[in-house]
Parts: structure tokens; C-alpha cells; sequence
């Protein structure tokens, strides 16, 4: 089956050897965002629910550049520095998302990458609009 790298500059480069998302069919693998600025590929200032708006702002780039929106996705994951943050990141994502809301894993894990305090991946199904 054809795969389709998916790129755009409103969200952030690839950091290492990925691409921002991966389409095969119908779905579409995003990989993890973290809460670089796409312009300048800074750290967002301000702590945890700026990082977490930035994040979704960047996974939302990124699934428009590959024909659809937050709205098609069907699996998110969630790694958290500290999981005191998750009321947080439930607060954020009922900004971006609406119900029926994807499947979701939250965990916490010991470090991101450029000391991000989230990052989220997912797998956007597009619903025949390949």
C-alpha cells in the first residue's frame, strides 16, 4: 500500500528521523507533538497549559496538512512528565475536541524530549476523504 509523508510549516520540523505524519489509505499516523513554536522551533513559554494549547495547535497543523482535523481522530496518546497535569490536559482538550472524543491513553514517563512537559501522537482515521 502507497505511503504519503506528510509535511507542513505550521507545525514544527521533524526534530531526528520522522516525519510529521505518515499516510497510508485512509489513515493517517501523526507523530508525537511537543510545544515547539513552528516559526522559531522554541519552547512555548508559560508552563503546562500553554505547552498543552501549543501541542494540540501543532497536532491540529498537522492533520489539516493531511486532509482532515482533530475532529478525525480516533486514537490519541497522551505522555505526561508528572500526571498531576492530566486535569489539565482534559481542560485543553476540551478546546480542541468534541464528543464523541477519540480513545485516549494518558502516561507518565521520566523525560521528553527539549524538557517538554507533554507530548501527544495519534492516528486520524479520514473517513473516505483519501
Amino acid at each position: 500500500m502507497r505511503r504519503d509523508i506528510i509535511s507542513t510549516e505550521l507545525a514544527p520540523g521533524a526534530i531526528g528521523t520522522y516525519s510529521q505524519a505518515v499516510k497510508v489509505g485512509d489513515v493517517v499516523y501523526l507523530s508525537g507533538q511537543i510545544a515547539l513554536e513552528p516559526g522559531t522551533m522554541k519552547m512555548v513559554q508559560g508552563g503546562f497549559e500553554a505547552q498543552a494549547l501549543r501541542v494540540f495547535e501543532n497536532l491540529g497543523a498537522v492533520a489539516r496538512a493531511a486532509g482532515g482535523t482533530l475532529a478525525d481522530v480516533v486514537k490519541l496518546n497522551v505522555y505526561l512528565i508528572d500526571l498531576k497535569d492530566f486535569p489539565v490536559v482534559n481542560d485543553v482538550m476540551g478546546r480542541f475536541f468534541e464528543p464523541p472524543y477519540p480513545a485516549r491513553a494518558a502516561v507518565q514517563v521520566a523525560a521528553l524530549p527539549k524538557a517538554a512537559l507533554i507530548e501527544v501522537d495519534g492516528i486520524m482515521h479520514l473517513r473516505g476523504k483519501s
